[in-house]
């Protein structure tokens, strides 16, 4: 499946892909748990009453922990029909409004959300500083935008692998193009996802350009606990996996 330079690709619908990026997360033994998850949690503010928009919503997983913790409502939105079907099914809460739109194109209003969250999506969005805008533009003053991506140190090659030695061990990991920001295909699950690559300055001006005031930068790497259970974590010690962004709009 592929895409334009300009329209948003839909890989989690291709059959293949959704079927392996289920059983991943129903598994709940990969990185996004053991590791993103908890990282991004630690940038939320308390999330009773908020108005909270979940961008690349997924399974419905953060919009559901969110009413438990007391949000007035959540707007959940995902590129992926199949995504959102399977949300809905795991959902009964009237105040969680499913939504399937592009990320790039979906219509947001102004002023009308106190959180913002998204949580490994915006690698997939090739307007990342316009989206940012429209994002805070979306934002009350006050309000924090949250955000995980995989980490520019992954994205950099697309499809970058540890460089192993002859008995297969990890030598280390290759970064190259760094500087060359824009689209990158490569395979996860199926050929042909495309991702895009934009450094961590391109990431964090980007939020500053938007008018909004950076709070917190996380390059997480896996907790003791998370060790003791997977042991080949440890890898993920040797280059960050991901990486965190949270920015406030000024009251």
């Amino acid at each position: 499946m592929t895409a334009g330079p300009d329209a948003p690709q839909n890989i989690y619908d291709d059959p293949a892909f959704f079927s392996g990026y289920a059983a991943l997360r129903d598994a709940e033994g990969g990185l996004n748990a053991a590791l993103e998850q908890p990282a991004l949690a630690r940038l939320l503010p308390p999330l009773a009453g908020r108005r909270i928009l979940d961008l690349g919503c997924g399974f419905g997983d953060f919009a559901r922990a969110a009413r438990a913790q007391g949000a007035a409502s959540v707007r959940a939105v995902d590129v992926s029909a199949k995504m959102l079907a399977e949300a809905r099914a795991r959902t009964d809460d009237p105040a969680i409004g499913y939504e399937q739109a592009a990320i790039e194109t979906l219509a947001l209003g102004e002023g009308v959300f106190d959180l913002a969250v998204s949580s490994l999506a915006l690698h997939y969005v090739a307007d990342y500083p316009g989206t940012v805008r429209r994002i805070a533009a979306a934002l009350a003053p006050g309000g924090r935008f949250v955000f995980s991506v995989e980490h520019p140190i992954c994205t950099a090659l697309g499809g970058g692998q540890w460089h192993r030695d002859a008995a297969g061990e990890p030598l280390h990991w290759p970064v190259d193009l760094y500087g060359e920001e824009g689209r990158r295909d490569t395979r996860w699950f199926v050929d042909g996802v495309v991702k895009y690559h934009r450094s961590v300055a391109s990431h964090v001006n980007g939020l500053i350009e938007a008018g909004l005031v950076l709070a917190r930068l996380e390059e997480p790497l896996p907790l003791p606990a998370a060790l003791a259970a997977r042991p080949e974590f440890d890898l993920h010690r040797r280059r960050p996996p991901v990486l965190l962004l949270a920015a406030d709009k000024p009251a």
